[in-house]
């Protein structure tokens, strides 16, 4: 069965990790990815540890490249631009990452490409948008998370900004934000015939993740600070360390599971005050549920709410949460094929191939390449995507490749011959 977006065709020139990951839910979701990059100078998560031998590459670039063909291209070569346009009769989704004007420098911009094809839907993610004042500067998701306000307000009074271990501004602002924006954009293409252009900023997209605290101030309200309000550390909706060292999140806002709370503890005469307690009394309520929880260990405390609707769960460590009940239930590991000939040389290729069935399983990732005509070598563990359809599955038909794999087989698609590609290799055209 064809995938939700099988109709999408999507030239992806991005590389790190907001343009790839929103790449990787449109290409699981069906979408036909061929990323282009340079051969000379690879996307550097292929390059980050651990290394998947059966590969050649690292597992964060066989995850993010997942389902996507890959082409090599030196775009400064005007053989390449003509073989984009080429491209582009099918490709009409582009995605890039570059800094505001690269793309324009080396005629690969909206305004030329749209005269190529007028249907071309072009999205730009980049730190600071296309315009304003901060355009050509250069940022990491810290940076953007520092500009938006968020950090203004999270982390400790004591302590100040909290780092995060995952790239908020990167994925949930860039990454899913471009996700929107194209899928929106090819909706409306498909009711007028005419693409459009895309400017997404990773830190407009952490300003508008201020929901409840923005509106508030918008509206009047005072500007928020660190440990004031319900969901910062102001209310007892907090981490609690246990007598082991681990923590428990403990998230009873509403009246029904503070009781529950309350009672699971031993301190039913906490009751009456509520979920937020008097100024006078919120500290010393607070304080005396921390000592509370760190009578017991994290495991113990496990075993007293399991049984009990309190919104109470455990931090877990992150192989405790990929290996675990919630994880296998939800089938959010997933086994994915390593093609054969996936890990071979720039100007060889691989065939798209079949889809691989959800579920977790052991992955073979350490095993060296085999098997013949496209058939799955190995497999790999990777995490599942998220969105869950009744009728048009996800499906991961393989894994990453490296840079250049499908060269040959996109070229000779475009109708180049044998000859024609060997010369491309022989004078750079994929470095």
């Amino acid at each position: 069965m064809s995938g939700a977006l099988s109709s999408l065709k999507v030239l992806d020139f991005t590389t790190l990790l907001p343009g790839p990951y929103a790449t990787m839910c449109l290409a699981d979701m069906g979408a036909d990815v061929l990323r282009v990059t340079s051969g000379s100078r690879p996307d550097l998560v292929e390059f980050l540890p651990p290394k998947i031998p059966a590969l050649g590459i690292g597992a964060v670039s066989a995850y993010l490249g997942r389902g996507k063909r890959s082409l090599s291209l030196n775009l400064k070569d005007p053989r390449a631009i003509r073989i984009v346009h080429q491209l582009l009769a099918e490709y009409d989704i582009v995605i890039e990452q570059f800094r505001p004007g690269v793309m324009a420098k080396l005629g690969l911009d909206y305004e030329s490409l749209k005269k190529v094809n007028p249907r071309v839907i072009y999205c730009s993610i980049s730190g600071y948008g296309q315009t304003g004042p901060l355009r050509d500067r250069a940022g990491h998701d810290m940076n953007y998370m520092a500009l938006s306000g968020v950090m203004g307000y999270s982390g400790r009074k004591a302590s100040g900004p909290t780092l995060m271990g995952i790239q908020i501004a990167d994925i949930a602002s860039g990454s899913n934000n471009a996700v929107i924006g194209i899928l929106a954009a090819a909706v409306s293409r498909a009711q007028t015939g005419v693409g459009q252009y895309i400017d997404i900023s990773m830190t407009d997209g952490v300003v508008a993740l201020n929901a409840m605290a923005g509106a508030a101030y918008l509206a009047g309200g005072p500007e928020p600070g660190r440990e004031e309000n319900w969901l910062n550390g102001g209310s007892l909706y907090d981490f609690y360390e246990t007598q082991d060292g681990g923590y428990l999140s403990i998230g009873s806002l509403e009246p029904q599971f503070f009781k529950a709370l309350c009672e699971a503890i031993g301190r039913p005469d906490l009751i009456p005050v509520t979920v937020m307690p008097k100024p006078a009394d919120f500290q010393r309520v607070k304080e005396e549920i921390r000592a509370i929880i760190r009578t017991k260990t994290r495991a113990e405390w496990e075993a007293v709410f399991r049984a009990t609707d309190a919104c109470v769960e455990p931090v877990l460590g992150l192989a405790e949460a990929l290996e675990g009940e919630l994880a296998r239930g939800r089938e959010m590991v997933v086994a994915v094929p390593v093609m054969a000939g996936n890990g071979g040389s720039d100007d060889g290729g691989g065939e798209r191939g079949g889809s691989a069935g959800a579920g977790t399983g052991s992955g073979a990732g350490d095993m060296p390449a085999g098997g013949a005509g496209g058939a799955p070598s190995a497999t790999v563990r990777q995490l599942a995507n998220p969105v869950k359809f009744s009728r048009t599955p996800v499906a991961y038909p393989f894994a990453g490749v490296k840079t250049g794999t499908h060269n040959r087989e996109v070229l000779m698609g475009l109708g180049y011959t044998e000859a024609q590609i060997g010369e491309f290799t022989a004078t750079g055209l994929f470095d």
